[in-house]
């Protein structure tokens, strides 16, 4: 177990932060290979299809995330207060939470594909591609689940680096199965799919066999691998509002997705290359984020309130150098972007438009992903819940619906509402921030 409560702020930080941006470049880089491949030896019919069945698969994967990182902050509490007897019983508890999941969202996500698919408003053209990609994707969830769980644990232990390890191995073998079955064998998207649940499927195996060999620091036995109510509880304090935020965000883009695919199929296909475009520029604020909710529950288990403030505070400014940087790059040289991930000449200058209004996101986010991260490491994710909800469904979604109806609106308009419904979380966030910090003082005084 690393302890995340002792030495220089700034180092520890990044060094804790470095393999988690690593380790997310990695995951964006196999799910990005699924629609770059397709992109390079498909039509623009195969691109739309993965560019959709992937944002449907993204909203399993968030609520995953959400209780996963529910329990990294538990474990991360019970570690940093050296409790041993609590941290065998969250890694229990979680670990059968899980299996709960996986049994239950399986089925439910294999009978929701053609639901799913006329919400999108998927055009007829990539509708049977589309089907095909979340059927054999949504067979893979038990294997997403587990490395989720996996991952949750270590990084609740303080260790970031090991899972970078099991994500290497997933892209590798992504990358290849992809060029094989798309590039050589014709399979398309049911090609891509097959090899994203490959790949998860070994990712997941190989972590779970070393833990099992590795073992851990303390004790742990078979009467620990159960739903220990208090462990349960507590984990769902923070993992249900991040599993709804994640959810309920990415059904919001689902929805923004179905109000774009309306204009057609190269407006469609734009989407879907921007927003895998943006995964990737979002991932320094998103590691940052996730390094800052590990390290603030370690710190609050240790009783380090002020040193939490802290880690805030370095996080936000590391995410800000980052997302400042690609906001730029994004202005001066879109299409060099754009273009990697698709050959249709107007889908890479549609998207290139999108992206340049899209990407200021990536400095909003730098502040609000920080944040977030606080608040969960601190057990508070019902803050993040609301803000987001508040930004998404009172903003976002609103605006994306009011350009679209302007005469003559391009993408380019369309990219402007995410930027500024995230301002509007960043002055929620800053609000209560300020009110908690008053609060503190007013109970020193």
């Amino acid at each position: 177990m690393n302890n995340l409560t002792e030495g220089k702020i700034s180092t520890t930080l990044l060094k804790f932060a470095i393999p988690f941006l690593f380790a997310s470049l990695l995951q964006a880089l196999y799910g990005a290979a699924d629609l770059l491949v397709v992109g390079k030896f498909a039509d623009s019919s195969g691109v739309s299809a993965v560019a959709i069945g992937s944002q449907v698969m993204q909203t399993i994967t968030g609520i995953i995330l959400g209780i996963s990182m529910g329990g990294t902050v538990l474990i991360g509490k019970k570690a940093g207060g050296k409790d041993e007897e609590g941290t065998a019983k969250a890694i229990g508890s979680l670990t059968i939470l899980f299996i709960l999941f996986a049994v239950i969202l399986t089925p439910l996500m294999m009978a929701a594909t053609n639901g799913a698919i006329a919400l999108m408003q998927t055009p007829a053209e990539a509708i049977s591609y589309t089907r095909y990609y979340i059927l054999i994707c949504a067979a893979g969830i038990p294997f997403i689940i587990g490395y989720n769980a996996v991952g949750g644990i270590f990084r609740g232990l303080g260790d970031s680096r090991t899972p970078v390890y099991f994500v290497l191995i997933a892209c590798i073998i992504n990358i290849f199965v992809d060029i094989l079955l798309v590039g050589t064998f014709h399979m398309g998207a049911k090609g891509a799919a097959i090899a994203t649940v490959s790949s998860q499927a070994v990712s997941f195996l190989s972590a779970l066999i070393y833990m099992i060999k590795k073992g851990f620091s303390f004790p742990i036995q078979r009467r620990h691998f159960r739903l220990d109510g208090p462990s349960v509880r507590q984990i769902l304090i923070v993992g249900f509002p991040l599993a709804m935020q994640d959810a309920l965000v990415n059904v919001s883009f689902l929805v923004i997705s179905a109000i774009i695919n309306t204009m057609g199929l190269v407006a469609s296909a734009a989407v879907g290359v921007v927003e895998k475009i943006i995964i990737f520029l979002m991932l320094p604020p998103t590691a940052f984020g996730s390094a800052v909710s590990a390290m603030t529950a370690q710190n609050i288990g240790a009783g380090k309130a002020d040193r939490a403030k802290k880690i805030l505070r370095y996080g936000i400014i590391y995410s800000l150098i980052f997302g400042v940087a690609a906001t730029l790059y994004c202005q001066i040289m879109p299409e060099t972007l754009t273009g990697l991930f698709s050959n249709d000449v107007e889908v890479v200058h549609v998207a290139g438009l999108y992206l340049m209004s899209y990407s200021i996101d990536c400095i909003m986010v730098s502040f609000v992903f920080c944040m977030n991260g606080y608040f969960s490491g601190q057990g508070k994710s019902l803050i993040s819940l609301v803000h987001s909800m508040i930004a998404t469904f009172g903003f976002r979604i609103p605006l994306t619906i009011l350009f679209s109806h302007m005469q003559g609106v391009s993408l380019r308009q369309l990219g402007f509402a995410s930027p500024l419904a995230t301002l509007v979380s960043i002055m929620i966030c800053t609000g209560y921030f300020a009110w908690e910090n008053h609060k503190e003082k007013r109970k020193t005084k």
